[in-house]
């Protein structure tokens, strides 16, 4: 990587310390204002430089669309994790779940009681009352057992979706947490496996 100047490497240890503190990268005007820049054009003109040096890339069209390149030194450290983003996780009917990933998230690991593994993007709203909404990124630690009660991304017949965990006499159920959905009865001879417990979230301008 070629080397910085003083206030591209000021910039690059402010977009670092936001990431690890917020869990998403900066704004263009969060930058803007941190740095008193004249204009949006100044802070693109910095990170633009700072992707040619290899120290991030942009992804056009995206808000908060930097991707730090993690340096080994900070992959190490032990108060950041760089999460995978792995697919797609149903909050309403179960949907399929992507196997590959192209992107990632550096987060604090402060934000996590347990360590998570991966995160998923939610798709729909039907775990609101848990604070869940759709378009959040949930982190979740790779397992294939739960307790009854606990919040689990769930495999049903080849299909993902995020439930709370009801286990009966009867047998399964996969509880929403907004009155609008109905719980998933799991059928006895459903093709069903525990993938992962819920961990807490990321949430994303």
């Amino acid at each position: 990587m070629s080397a910085l100047t003083d206030r591209q490497a000021e910039i690059l240890s402010f977009l670092e310390r936001f990431t690890a503190r917020e869990g998403m990268p900066p704004s263009i005007p969060e930058i803007q204002a941190a740095f008193d820049l004249a204009s949006p054009r100044g802070v693109v003109k910095h990170l633009e430089a700072l992707a040619a040096k290899g120290h991030l890339e942009l992804v056009p069209n995206r808000a908060r669309g930097i991707r730090l390149r993690t340096s080994r030194r900070t992959r190490s450290s032990r108060d950041q994790l760089d999460l995978p983003i792995l697919g797609r996780v149903a909050a309403g009917a179960p949907i399929g779940a992507a196997n590959t990933f192209d992107e990632s998230l550096v987060v604090d690991r402060a934000l996590f009681r347990q360590r998570p593994d991966y995160l998923l993007r939610v798709k729909g709203d039907s775990m609101r009352d848990d604070g869940i909404f759709d378009g959040d990124l949930v982190a979740v630690r790779q397992t294939s057992s739960a307790e009854n009660g606990q919040t689990v991304v769930a495999r049903i017949d080849g299909e993902i979706t995020i439930k709370r965990l009801k286990i009966t006499t009867r047998g399964i159920r996969l509880l929403p947490r907004n009155p609008d959905y109905a719980p998933i009865e799991v059928p006895r001879d459903a093709d069903f496996a525990i993938e992962g417990l819920y961990c807490g979230l990321v949430r994303q301008d």
